[in-house]
């Protein structure tokens, strides 16, 4: 973990609002796949994707009563997403302070086939970097929840000082 010291409630909440309208505001292209903030906490968060045919590869070959598999574009998209934001949960000012990708590595487990649900926790934040560890899980057709990748992220730290 980090140095940080624990965000109140309050902060937490006030973080998931804003990132929630950021998301659905400023973020067309989260906000067109269905992104939402699901929980967030110190050092962690976790947002969802609802299923949905738009973002499915096409598979001709799939039986009448098969769903296409979701893109794995949109498991990296979370992934970078929700790494990025976690981060965040564990700056001193977490609303004025930005994150930018610097390398993002996603393992693909399985195809996702049902709605997406990516947690990310971080490993460290910090003064200039931080990692953090996401896993995505998604809805089998049989109902069960599995993992469909894991991924890690670094990000640079841009700090209002």
């Amino acid at each position: 973990m980090t140095d940080e010291s624990p965000r109140s409630a309050e902060d937490i909440d006030d973080l998931a609002r804003y990132l929630q309208h950021y998301i659905d505001e400023n973020h067309e292209f989260l906000s067109w796949i269905g992104t939402s903030v699901e929980d967030v906490d110190n050092g962690t968060m976790t947002l969802s994707i609802p299923y949905d045919e738009k973002l499915t590869n096409t598979r001709p070959t799939a039986g009448p009563d098969q769903r296409p598999d979701i893109h794995g574009g949109i498991a990296a998209t979370l992934i970078d997403t929700v790494g990025g934001f976690a981060i965040q949960t564990q700056l001193e000012d977490p609303l004025s302070t930005g994150v930018a990708t610097i390398n993002l590595n996603v393992n693909y487990l399985r195809p996702a086939t049902g709605d997406l649900e990516a947690t990310a926790e971080v490993v460290r934040a910090g003064s200039t970097v931080g990692v953090s560890e996401v896993t995505v899980e998604s809805t089998t057709p049989d109902g069960e929840t599995k993992a469909v990748a894991t991924g890690q992220g670094s990000f640079r730290i841009f700090r209002d000082d």
